[in-house]
């Protein structure tokens, strides 16, 4: 369900090669997030109390039977044949499933699988398998790049190391909406709008958007929900010949891997849930919520970056409110005179480019130092390092090519839950709560929660809780000042799992795992290979 984005879309990030990944997947499920909400005919801003006591009150998702039914056994007992990658030490093989689970027989989806087989002394724990974050990220190529050489070396030599690309994702039968030229238009389009005609370009950006997804992509559309995804991954777990599944999932990964547990509690093993999203919540509140989490993120990297003598926002005796002040007085200046980028398609940057290419740092706070000299080249009149920023966090690569990361992450976005708004009047209405949350973000991001309400497919899913009874233990790790997944939806799903286990860091950025903390790496470690879970109330820094 959620740990989309939408930043003007945000996801996902780590440094390095996992940044591109991690700030991909984990930014969309922030941004997106905020792209799909409740679907109420009149929103009233409510109270976080009042939203959270409907989560209370959500239904439970239903465990499917355990019994594997006669018309998916063939997909149950397909052997998958593995083949060179053209990567070296990966291996590469073709899932089928069924387009529709309701309608095994009407066609099958092709999915997209890669595998690192283990290679080191000690018993073999089966496979691990593997999911960025998004919806959209490609898990392929995550494993491939990253996870598949960056996990703990003893982690990678007893797990065969495994990943596919979820279905409407990258590899895996891409949904495909926009052509290059149009998403250049689409991701510039302005998300604070002063005036009527603005308004309309708005809207009219996004009902374009989900009309090309209608045109483009008819066949998938109606079947790229999470609950699919996550019954296509028991079908990969049945192939790779493992009797239950062993996963670590990243931000949107989360809510796959809860989702899994949730339909399937005794298969479960090994699960880490890391930078967690909250299945009980509807999509506006998931929103409202995300922008306070950015307002969160940002006043983090206002009070480092006022101790510093190259900040481009204040300095000595500023204060934060001064110098988120200074932040938005840019952004207005950008949105009536965009600067220069050097760009070779001619874009230039504006107000909603620069908008996302400040989020996209707030993913990852070893980004912060790049976010300063960006905003300072910036503000000087050269935009080409806040655009590169943007170009990571949207996947537009230098020829000018986009992966189809915000294609599926919008469909899987709009499946998943019913629209935050249904028009624009719903929307003006919540706007102040939004502009409350987060001062500097919050009327982008409650724009951005717009989009799927021209959705040309109607949601087929809804807020819910999962308590996967009976399923072995999981480990759900929140960080105290995440951007995208707010620390409390980990909190939440901890409760709401049955077998939950809280692992709690206390720092800056989205997800904890691998990004520096000994402590939070230990204890998955730990888990991982032994399978004990860290201890009730375990808090690292």
């Amino acid at each position: 369900m959620q740990t989309r984005s939408s930043p003007s879309r945000p996801r996902d990030g780590r440094p390095a090669a996992h940044a591109r990944f991690t700030a991909v997947a984990l930014m969309t499920a922030a941004l997106l997030v905020s792209a799909c909400s409740s679907g109420s005919s009149s929103i009233k801003p409510s109270s976080a109390a009042s939203a959270r006591s409907d989560a209370a009150n959500a239904p439970v998702l239903a465990p499917l039977p355990r019994a594997i039914p006669a018309a998916l056994a063939p997909y149950y007992t397909q052997r998958l044949t593995w083949r060179d990658c053209g990567v070296p030490g990966f291996r590469c093989a073709t899932l089928k499933a069924p387009l529709d689970y309701d309608r095994p027989g009407a066609g099958d989806v092709r999915l997209a699988v890669t595998r690192k087989a283990a290679t080191g002394k000690g018993k073999p724990l089966g496979s691990l398998v593997v999911n960025p974050g998004g919806p959209g990220g490609s898990a392929v190529g995550y494993l491939q790049q990253y996870a598949g050489l960056g996990y703990p070396a003893e982690v990678r030599a007893r797990y065969d190391m495994v990943a596919m690309d979820p279905r409407g994702v990258a590899r895996s039968e891409p949904v495909e909406c926009l052509d290059d030229r149009r998403m250049d238009t689409y991701t510039q389009t302005d998300v604070t709008p002063d005036d009527r005609a603005e308004q309309n370009a708005a809207v009219a950006a996004d009902e374009k958007f989900a009309q090309a997804c209608g045109e483009h992509s008819a066949r998938l559309l109606r079947h790229v929900s999470t609950v699919e995804v996550a019954r296509d991954t028991d079908i990969l777990r049945a192939a790779l010949g493992d009797a239950k599944l062993n996963y670590v999932g990243a931000s949107y990964g989360t809510f796959l891997g809860a989702t899994y547990a949730g339909l399937f509690p005794s298969r479960v093993g090994r699960v880490v849930l890391d930078g967690a999203l909250d299945p009980s919540l509807d999509s506006r509140t998931v929103n409202l919520e995300q922008a306070q989490g950015f307002e969160t993120a940002f006043q983090a990297f206002t009070q480092d970056c006022l101790r510093r003598t190259d900040c481009p926002i204040g300095g000595r005796g500023t204060t934060p409110t001064q110098a988120a002040d200074h932040l938005r007085a840019f952004f207005r200046k950008l949105d009536g005179h965009p600067v220069a980028t050097g760009d070779g398609d001619g874009r230039k940057l504006g107000e909603a480019l620069a908008t996302t290419g400040v989020i996209a740092a707030m993913y990852d706070e070893g980004a912060w130092s790049q976010l300063r000299a960006a905003l300072t080249s910036a503000m000087k009149g050269d935009g080409a390092a806040l655009l590169a920023l943007s170009d990571s966090y949207y996947e537009r690569d230098a020829s000018g090519h986009y992966s189809n990361l915000m294609m599926a992450n919008n469909a899987v976005n709009c499946l998943d839950l019913p629209p935050a708004f249904t028009g624009v009047d719903q929307l003006r209405r919540a706007q102040s709560a939004f502009e409350k949350a987060s001062p500097v973000f919050g009327e982008g991001l409650a724009w951005q929660s717009l989009n799927c309400a021209y959705w040309p497919v109607r949601a087929t899913g809804e807020p819910h809780r999962i308590t996967a009874k009976g399923a072995a233990p999981i480990v759900v790790v929140g960080t105290t000042r995440d951007p995208a997944t707010p620390y409390r939806w980990a909190q939440s799903l901890a409760h709401q799992l049955s077998s939950g286990h809280l692992l709690t860091y206390a720092g800056d950025g989205h997800t904890a795992f691998l990004r520096g903390s000994t402590c939070v790496d230990s204890a998955i470690d730990t888990y991982l290979l032994h399978g004990t879970p860290p201890s009730p109330g375990k808090r690292c820094s």
